[in-house]
């Protein structure tokens, strides 16, 4: 029997709402995983991100749109079942707790591994039994104290960012590090053009790029949560896409224009690189440093948003009921703790199985990587809930003040091209896989649902 969920309290600040957002989309991705995306279209790679950051600035518009109206908590999802289908907000609510399970169980291992660069001897499951217990904790606090420590891992992450492209362009233009002889921008073209993969390479970046992109959206689960939604959802929307253009893109530009883009895979990070190239000694301590706070935020973020999608499956009647508790603090514990549990029993399997098999890796690469696709379900069921939003709502949008600017053909372009996308990693050999078992996790979720349910847009 669906309930309405109760309502959560409007604890947490714009600013935190706009580092939440701005802090999904940048993790380890963007520090370890640049040279992956690079490889495929070298240094083109630049435009793969503009573009799929443009497809991403047309569904949080679609998104805000839709916030401003209504903002509650798992808004994308509440959209999918109110203007799609129930199965669309099913689909959408139950990818996200796999999706964060998956990525926190990814991230709290990155973490242990970051850790072994200043204690090579230590327990491993130690390690990460005490950083899970940190992130229940500060989950458990309050939706302020979540804030308040995503909002501080996310400035680590833009602060380094910001340094790392003011130091490149102090080699680019300056020489410096390189006695006083600056690069230029031959690099750009002077290794086998600047489209070095054609365009099937520009395209299989495009699926690894928009993994890094993903937790963006969190800005409409963390609307139920902020004070002044509605100037919250437009003041995020607006400057959060800009940034994060300005981040991927400025960081991927000097990495390119500093080395040969066929050279990465032998030196190494970038990022360390770059400080060390300019004297920097410390260069890997501190990468080490941010990248072990990118692992905590993208984790911290996952149990956040996918505890409050399952408080909401639980109200609906499609999760045990028990994950719809609240704590006297206002806060979902019931559903954290169902989430870091299935965290921690990811992380002891791949404990295990590394242990006792070494190629175990290569399975944890494909079952991480399987969350791609269902991680692209909120952007999809964001565009068809716009398109119907529209038509049910076309007395509130003559005034409304943030629309989505060339509706409709920017929402049909931008659903067309995560389509293109799609398919592209059916066809690159190295995302199949990945991406076949990303959607027999969808399959599974709707055979659940029919089975339960039926296809009637009603629901007992």
């Amino acid at each position: 029997m669906k309930k309405s969920a109760p309502e959560l309290r409007r604890s947490m600040s714009a600013g935190q709402m706009e580092m939440i957002s701005l802090g999904g989309a940048i993790g380890v991705g963007l520090f370890m995983g640049a040279t992956s995306t690079i490889k495929w279209t070298g240094p083109s790679v630049m435009l793969a991100y503009a573009f799929v950051g443009l497809i991403l600035y047309i569904v949080m518009r679609a998104l805000g749109e839709m916030i401003y109206v209504n903002p509650g908590t798992g808004s994308f999802a509440d959209y999918a079942t109110e203007y799609v289908h129930p199965l669309a907000g099913y689909i959408a609510k139950w990818a996200n707790v796999f999706e964060y399970i998956v990525v926190g169980m990814s991230e709290v291992v990155a973490a242990t591994e970051y850790l072994k660069y200043w204690w090579p001897h230590m327990q491993t499951w130690i390690v990460g039994i005490i950083i899970i217990l940190f992130l229940v904790l500060a989950n458990l606090a309050s939706a302020k104290a979540y804030g308040s420590l995503e909002f501080w891992f996310a400035m680590i992450k833009v602060i380094t960012i910001i340094f790392m492209i003011l130091l490149g362009f102090m080699v680019i233009f300056f020489g410096v590090g390189r006695g006083g002889h600056p690069t230029g921008f031959s690099n750009l073209w002077a290794h086998g053009g600047f489209f070095t993969g054609g365009i099937s390479g520009f395209f299989f970046s495009m699926s690894i790029i928009v993994g890094s992109y993903e937790g963006i959206e969190l800005l409409g689960i963390s609307a139920g949560e902020v004070a002044n939604p509605q100037e919250a959802v437009v003041k995020s929307v607006k400057s959060v896409l800009f940034r994060i253009l300005i981040f991927y893109v400025g960081a991927i530009f000097v990495i390119v224009t500093i080395y040969p883009w066929n050279q990465l895979s032998s030196i190494g990070s970038p990022f360390v690189s770059t400080f060390a190239k300019v004297g920097i000694t410390a260069a890997a301590s501190i990468i080490n440093f941010v990248v072990l706070t990118a692992a905590l935020s993208g984790a911290n973020s996952g149990i956040y948003s996918s505890s409050r999608m399952l408080f909401k499956l639980a109200h609906e009647g499609d999760a045990p009921s028990v994950f719809g508790r609240l704590s006297k603090r206002v806060v979902p514990h019931a559903a954290i703790f169902g989430i870091t549990g299935g965290i921690l029993i990811g992380f002891v399997i791949n404990l295990i199985a590394a242990n006792y098999n070494k190629s175990a890796s290569d399975l944890f690469v494909i079952v991480f990587s399987s969350s791609v696709l269902p991680g692209m379900i909120p952007w999809f069921v964001i565009l068809l809930a716009e398109l119907r939003f529209r038509r049910h709502n076309s007395e509130l949008m003559t005034d409304h003040p943030f629309k989505l600017p060339l509706y409709p053909l920017s929402n049909y372009f931008a659903f067309i091209m995560l389509i293109v996308i799609v398919i592209f990693m059916f066809i690159n050999p190295e995302t199949r896989v990945s991406v076949i078992a990303g959607a027999l996790v969808l399959i599974i979720a709707v055979l659940v649902y029919i089975m339960r349910h039926g296809l009637s847009r009603e629901r007992a």
